[in-house]
């Protein structure tokens, strides 16, 4: 079966084993406020305690080995059940757990939370709400990202003005269609999940979410296409 140029487009701007990539080079400039605040912890606690919520282990290539090191960072991955829990190694610590409901952590338990793309993926508001005050309450700092939806290529469909059509035609496209990182659904059910996996928020309904936090906007070819909440 010929892969979709949705497909290919996702590969090729989500392979992040590849430094000249889209994606490995949008990481790599937003990584510097990262790095900024793990140094700013490792100066007041001597160590740095992460915790990663929805993340994965490759994604932290975006911040120099050298940096994880010197600064004796530890990273604990969180992920809902389902995913793989790997055994801790190296600066990694894997945990299963719902970032709507972080009570296995107490308040103030990690110097930095930390989410890339995840809390478009939680649910409705109200879990978004549950998600940003967890976020809030187990890090006095945080850093947390997420698409914008005025941006006009969805970002997990990979398919131009996607997300702005009715959900009716979203649920038809991804019967029919194999978009972006998605098969093509087998059944209505499956499809209308698909559709509703992803819930993309404009930078007004973001910065509710984080009203203490600094919005940061990354642009691509002067559109924002995403949004970072930074919290010091």
């Amino acid at each position: 079966m010929p892969v979709s140029i949705t497909h290919a487009l996702a590969r090729w701007l989500t392979n992040y084993d590849d430094q000249r990539s889209f994606g490995s080079r949008l990481r790599a400039r937003r990584a510097a406020p990262l790095v900024a605040m793990i140094e700013a912890a490792a100066k007041e606690h001597g160590h740095v305690d992460i915790i990663d919520i929805g993340g994965a282990e490759f994604y932290w290539g975006i911040v120099p080995a050298e940096v994880l090191q010197r600064h004796r960072v530890s990273i604990t991955i969180v992920n809902v059940a389902g995913y793989e829990i790997k055994a801790d190694h190296g600066p990694f610590k894997f945990r299963s757990g719902d970032g709507c409901d972080l009570a296995g952590f107490a308040n103030g338990s990690f110097h930095i939370a930390h989410s890339n793309s995840v809390i478009e993926h939680v649910g409705d508001w109200d879990r978004m709400v549950r998600f940003a005050a967890e976020v809030q309450r187990v890090a006095k700092r945080c850093f947390v990202q997420t698409p914008n939806y005025w941006f006009p290529i969805e970002p997990h469909f990979m398919s131009p003005f996607f997300h702005w059509l009715p959900k009716p035609m979203r649920v038809w496209l991804v019967l029919h269609l194999r978009l972006g990182h998605w098969k093509k659904a087998d059944s209505v059910d499956e499809a209308v999940r698909i559709v509703e996996s992803a819930r993309l928020l404009n930078r007004r309904m973001f910065a509710a979410l984080f009203p203490r936090a600094e919005i940061t906007t990354e642009r691509v070819l002067g559109f924002a296409k995403s949004f970072v909440a930074i919290k010091r």
